[in-house]
């Protein structure tokens, strides 16, 4: 673990470790957050895909990567039990059902699911050379911390494009939560901020509560606040008047999924954040890396978009906010047009319109969701 893939102060959001048991992903429960600072040791992709659908590890990239050592455990299990006579068909077989299992936890954050193809395409490669069986356990957790390192990286080179687009004195703009605490290393949104921060550069942050489920106020202003970033905590719906009348110079958030015509899937609120950044001549960018970007659906129409249980919008902190019984809808994320979206940061460089070109290229030879 290098030192790279810790928060700003210090805290680790999701990493493997051994241990007398032959080893667990280590997850920091975000559903305790900021209460408390509480870790999980996960030991079976049921426990990892039931994190995952419960919000104790969130943001796209982070989901990867847990899900990816989901996929680590759910084959040393299997050769733990079974090593003395297990097939290759076999193999196979438990590695498509971890991933199916892993890949319905949630369905709008691309990551996922590609992080799992990439576990996938690691042990079929292994399989087809005719490596020997006791071989995969290790070449699975290389694989898996391969895609937390590389996650970490690209953290850092998002974090220094976005930042050339920040002026010193910058007063910035963030919904959900798209920091450290959504990755495996300083974040996406946010990296940008640490950076530029980190730099010398002053900065206040006005950070979107985000309801239903809070990320804004419980994550990104604990991460902002301990990294010791000046911020404000706004409500939702005040961010068209401090728009008019705080002098934000831009809009940074993330993203779970990014269409081949530069649409974006994110945290709900993100489209209505656009629209009002357009109305008030504001930059509106998204950050996000190549791992999100799904060339394969050629526009937003297409992004699943994941409806969660009403009780998450009908109560807050347990306490019933609502009558009984009202009618709710709780879409967890929606797609904001790419033509409002003034550049999309990745970590291979910055994309602008037309996106239909502009993010082919910065993914070529990139592997994607979907290919083999």
């Amino acid at each position: 673990m290098t030192a790279s893939t810790r928060l700003p102060m210090g805290v680790r959001t999701v990493y493997w470790e051994d241990d007398a048991e032959g080893g667990a992903l280590c997850l920091l429960d975000q559903a305790a957050l900021p209460h408390r600072v509480y870790y999980l040791h996960l030991r079976s992709e049921a426990e990892v895909a039931a994190a995952i659908r419960s919000l104790k590890v969130r943001g796209a990239p982070a989901i990867g990567v847990a899900a990816a050592f989901g996929m680590v455990l759910a084959f040393a299990r299997l050769w733990h039990a079974r090593s003395a006579d297990l097939t290759p068909l076999e193999a196979r077989a438990a590695l498509t059902a971890a991933a199916d299992l892993l890949r319905a936890a949630r369905p709008t954050a691309v990551n996922l699911p590609w992080a799992v193809q990439r576990m996938l395409r690691c042990a079929e490669a292994a399989l087809a050379a005719g490596r020997p069986l006791s071989e995969l356990p290790g070449l699975l957790q290389r694989e898996a911390q391969a895609i937390a390192d590389e996650d970490a990286a690209a953290c850092l080179a998002m974090g220094r494009y976005g930042a050339e687009l920040i002026p010193d004195g910058a007063t910035l703009l963030t919904h959900c939560n798209a920091g450290a605490l959504a990755t495996a290393g300083i974040g996406t949104a946010l990296a940008p901020f640490y950076i530029a921060h980190q730099a010398g550069k002053r900065l206040h942050v006005f950070v979107d509560e985000t309801r239903p489920v809070l990320q804004g106020a419980r994550l990104t202003a604990w991460e902002l606040q301990q990294a010791g970033i000046p911020l404000t905590l706004i409500t939702d719906n005040m961010a068209a008047h401090f728009m008019r009348h705080a002098g934000i110079n831009a809009v940074f958030v993330g993203a779970d999924r990014i269409a081949a015509n530069g649409d974006v899937a994110n945290k709900i609120g993100t489209y209505g954040l656009a629209v009002l950044a357009r109305a008030h001549d504001i930059p509106f960018y998204v950050v996000a890396p190549r791992s999100t970007i799904d060339l394969t659906l050629p526009a937003g129409e297409q992004i699943p978009i994941e409806q969660r249980n009403p009780s998450e919008v009908t109560s807050v902190g347990g306490s019933a906010i609502a009558p009984a019984g009202v009618r709710v809808a709780n879409p967890a994320f929606d797609v904001t047009p790419h033509t409002y979206i003034t550049a999309l940061i990745t970590e291979a460089g910055i994309a602008r319109a037309p996106y239909t070109e502009s993010l082919p290229a910065l993914c070529a030879g990139y592997h994607h969701v979907g290919e083999v």
